[in-house]
C-alpha cells in the first residue's frame, strides 16, 4: 500500500517559544504517528536545527520551505540544500506558488532545484498548480504539463524519490478550496502525464494536495482515489486541528 502524506508549510509564521509550544502541542495530540501515513513539518528557515531538536525520536519529519538549485558556491543569500541535509532536515518544498508569484521562480529553476535535492538526500516536494485566470481560459491541463516536463526534465525517475503536490494557485491562502472532483481530475491528469515517461514511477508516485484544506473538507478530498495526502498551509499552525486532519487522513486508508 502506498504511504500517505500530511506535510505542514509554516510560511513566515513562528518564533523560538511559538514554535516549541506547537511542537509540544502535536505530540501531545499524537504522541507517535502512525505508519500508515508520515507527518512533515515545514518551519521557516532559521528555525530547522530547533525544529530537528524537538522531533527528535518522535517520527515526525522535518524540511524547509525552499532550497538553492546548487550545493555549495558564491550564491550570497542562498541556503544549499546539503547544508539542510546537515541539520536535520529530510524535505524541501519546491516551486510553491508563493515563491513562483513573490520570488518570480520559473519552471526550469523548480527543476534545477529538486535535482540539487535529491543529489543532497532529501526529498522534494514539487509543488505545481495554475492560476484563476489560467483556469478560467481552460489552460489547467497545459500549464500542469508544462510544469511537470521542465521538473522531469531534470529528475531521473527510476531512482529518485519525489513527492508532487498538486496546489492550484486560486485556492492558495484565499479560503477556497478546489472540489474532491477537480482534485482528483487533476491528480488523474498528472499521474498520467508523469506515466508517459515512467509507468511504475508514477502508479507508486505520491500526490497531494495543497490549498485550503480545512477539517470539514479533509475526508472528502482525502476519499479521490488518486490523492495521497495533503500539503497543509494555515491549519498546520494550530496543533489541534492539524493533527485532526491527520486523523481524517488515517480513515480514508483502505484496510489491508
Amino acid at each position: 500500500m502506498k504511504k500517505q502524506w500530511l506535510i505542514g508549510n509554516w510560511k513566515m509564521h513562528g518564533n523560538l517559544a511559538s514554535n516549541k509550544a506547537l511542537i509540544d502541542g502535536i505530540r501531545a495530540e499524537l504522541p507517535q504517528p502512525d505508519e500508515r501515513a508520515a507527518l512533515v513539518v515545514c518551519p521557516a528557515f532559521p528555525y530547522l536545527f530547533q525544529l530537528a531538536e524537538l522531533t527528535r525520536d518522535s517520527g515526525i519529519g522535518v524540511g524547509v520551505q525552499n532550497v538553492s538549485d546548487h550545493l555549495q558556491g558564491a550564491y550570497t543569500g542562498e541556503t544549499s540544500p546539503l547544508m539542510v541535509k546537515e541539520l536535520g532536515g529530510s524535505y524541501a518544498i519546491i516551486g510553491h506558488s508563493e515563491r513562483r508569484q513573490y520570488q518570480g521562480e520559473n519552471d526550469g529553476l523548480m527543476g534545477r532545484k529538486a535535482l540539487a535535492a535529491i543529489d543532497a538526500g532529501l526529498i522534494p516536494v514539487i509543488c505545481v498548480g495554475e492560476t484563476a485566470e489560467e483556469r478560467d481560459s481552460g489552460r489547467t491541463h497545459e500549464v500542469l504539463a508544462r510544469q511537470l516536463d521542465a521538473a522531469f526534465g531534470y529528475i531521473r525517475t527510476a531512482h529518485d524519490k519525489i513527492i508532487l503536490a498538486y496546489e492550484p494557485r486560486w485556492a492558495i491562502g484565499t479560503g477556497i478550496a478546489a472540489t474532491p472532483e477537480i482534485v482528483q481530475t487533476e491528480h488523474e491528469f498528472l499521474r498520467q502525464r508523469i506515466a508517459i515517461r515512467d509507468k511504475e514511477f508514477a502508479a507508486k508516485l505520491p500526490i497531494i494536495y495543497g490549498g485550503s484544506v480545512k477539517v470539514s473538507n479533509a475526508v472528502s478530498i482525502f476519499s479521490m482515489p488518486d490523492v495521497d495526502g495533503g500539503l497543509i498551509g494555515s491549519a498546520a499552525l494550530n496543533a489541534k486541528e492539524f493533527i485532526t486532519i491527520y486523523r481524517e487522513l488515517l480513515q480514508t486508508i483502505p484496510a489491508e
